[in-house]
């Protein structure tokens, strides 16, 4: 059912291919459409949605993975990624792709603005207006993850941004700075958010009804360091008392299988998803193909960071902990585990030769990590008894009451001090497994943290929203925010390190956006030369 049900937003999105360099920052996606009314303006904003995703390269970048080994087979991209390198090949999950499809997002918006405008901007399409003001806002935001610095306010007037086309057939080729594109993706959600009406929405949860949009401006206002916003916004997504919409993760202990599990966890009715975006994608796949295996979430890594790591409240290891995800891994090595939130669907366009394509529902909004961007702002703003308060919502969503002889914590400040204040920190390069823990070193961007409740607050936190949003990259713009330095491991070679502040955090634009006269990312930090593509190629890395 759902399967049948959800073809036709990848299909738009596929139909739309590749636009060319000149044309993709502006190119309505239907030359010949007319959209001349208001039902027409609401059926065109299904364009809006971008029909790539991030997730995969951003989980790649990040912490949760590492490399298997030679003997284990990785795709290009896979390996560009992982080295922090720019992307040289095109394919579903290239920075290319991304690129593309979240511009041609942005230009559908801009196209549905126009056509409102043309009509007069009445208050019957204020809702459509919205909407279409939250999707290039989205769409721009989500690609500055990718293509730009985390915000720091000390440095986002010389940071470089992105263009931000705001009119149809008007191309922008200027990037800006990092500020100015904070500002305009905070202005379109200003703008929009009084706007905001469901009435028009004929499938709520695949576009922006008023929780994703709210959901959205918590998280945008968390990352501009705005905490008295992202507070207030995520209140008005999720109320004071949360717990009738966050996920009831007991279910998926229950169900049979990845397919099961991953269909409940998409599924419409669950009042956890507020906003849900399909996209071509083999994120799905790489969780137990072994074409994929070289870089991926060993097992060890589960074991000593993530959901069974030791000493965390909830309980460590399998047997006696109460986190249910910790019972909810899946995968057919421990080279590569995961748990079934994404997993491939596939619209099979020739039913004779079973040919077709592959694409995920991410759900890119939820109340759980909503629940979690307002945990942080509280605890960013020394507000630990509210900031408690949530973060019991979440225990008590994520937690059973007991498993063996595990017993479901209620989190207390003397609790998250003695439990962190226990845990050493990861080493920035980890050399053996149980050097791997959920505490890491923070050199904050732009912003800073106390040592002692504070920090132990925010690595609480920080471990929670690691769990939350695993496989959908928000860990590597949680690690670029914060100032996490790492190491991701080489087989055959020595380890490369990501440093606080490290410009390799925002990927490089593609190829063909420099060719058209969009300015390049440059990277400055003094280990960058060690990643150039030759000395990877003498190291053994196969591109």
């Amino acid at each position: 059912m759902i399967m049948k049900k959800y073809i036709g937003f990848s299909i738009i999105a596929l139909s739309m291919g590749l636009a060319s360099c000149n044309d993709y920052l502006d190119k309505l996606p239907d030359d010949r459409a007319e959209i001349d009314t208001e039902k027409k303006v609401a059926q065109f904003l299904v364009s809006a949605y971008p029909g790539r995703s991030a997730d995969y390269v951003m989980e790649l970048a990040s912490d949760n993975v590492q490399d298997n080994g030679a003997q284990f087979t990785a795709q290009d991209y896979q390996t560009y990624i992982y080295n922090w390198q720019p992307v040289l090949t095109t394919s579903w999950e290239s920075t290319q792709w991304i690129w593309n499809y979240h511009y041609m997002a942005a230009a559908a918006a801009n196209q549905a603005l126009a056509s409102i405008g043309e009509q007069g901007n009445p208050a019957s399409l204020n809702g459509c207006r919205a909407e279409a003001l939250l999707c290039r806002a989205y769409a721009i935001f989500r690609m500055s993850n990718v293509f730009c610095m985390a915000y720091d306010p000390t440095k986002a007037d010389k940071y470089v941004g992105l263009p931000y086309p705001k009119a149809p057939g008007v191309s922008v080729a200027e990037r800006g700075t990092l500020q100015e594109l904070y500002e305009n993706i905070n202005a379109d959600i200003e703008e929009a958010l009084p706007l905001l009406n469901d009435a028009h929405l004929v499938s709520p949860k695949y576009h922006f009804n008023s929780k994703a949009a709210y959901a959205f401006a918590a998280r945008f206002n968390l990352y501009f360091h705005k905490y008295d916003k992202a507070i207030q916004y995520a209140t008005a997504a999720i109320g004071s008392n949360p717990l009738g919409v966050l996920r009831n993760y007991a279910q998926y202990l229950t169900l049979a299988g990845v397919d099961d599990i991953n269909n409940a966890y998409v599924a419409a009715a669950e009042p956890a998803n507020f906003l849900m975006v399909t996209a071509n994608s083999l994120i799905g796949r790489a969780q137990y193909s072994s074409s994929w295996r070289r870089y991926a979430t060993h097992y060890d890594i589960w074991l000593q960071e993530l959901t069974r790591a030791p000493g965390m409240p909830w309980g460590s290891g399998s047997t006696n902990n109460t986190l249910y995800m910790s019972h909810n891994l899946y995968g057919g090595s421990n080279e590569s585990v995961y748990m079934p939130y994404m997993v491939e669907f596939f619209a099979v366009t020739d039913k004779v030769a079973n040919t077709g394509t592959p694409y995920i529902v991410d759900v890119v909004f939820n109340a759980d990590e909503t629940l979690l961007v307002r945990a942080e702002a509280y605890t960013l703003q020394k507000n630990y008894a509210k900031a408690l308060e949530d973060m019991n919502y979440w225990v008590t969503s994520h937690c059973a009451s007991t498993y063996g002889t595990g017993v479901r914590p209620t989190l207390t400040e003397e609790m998250i001090n003695k439990t962190f204040d226990k845990i050493d920190y990861t080493p920035e390069v980890v050399t053996t497994t149980k050097e791997r823990t959920p505490k890491k070193h923070l050199q904050p961007q732009g912003f800073t943290v106390e040592s002692g409740t504070q920090e132990n607050f925010i690595q609480m936190v920080l471990h929670m929203r690691r769990l939350q949003t695993w496989q959908q990259g928000l860990r590597f713009q949680d690690l670029k925010r914060y100032g996490i330095a790492f190491s991701h491991n080489i087989s055959g070679g020595n380890p490369i390190v990501f440093k606080a502040g490290d410009s390799r955090g925002a990927f490089q634009i593609p190829q063909d956006a420099i060719e058209a006269g969009i300015a390049p990312n440059v990277y400055e930090d003094a280990n960058t030369s060690a990643q150039d593509p030759d000395e990877l190629q003498e190291r053994g890395i196969r591109f």
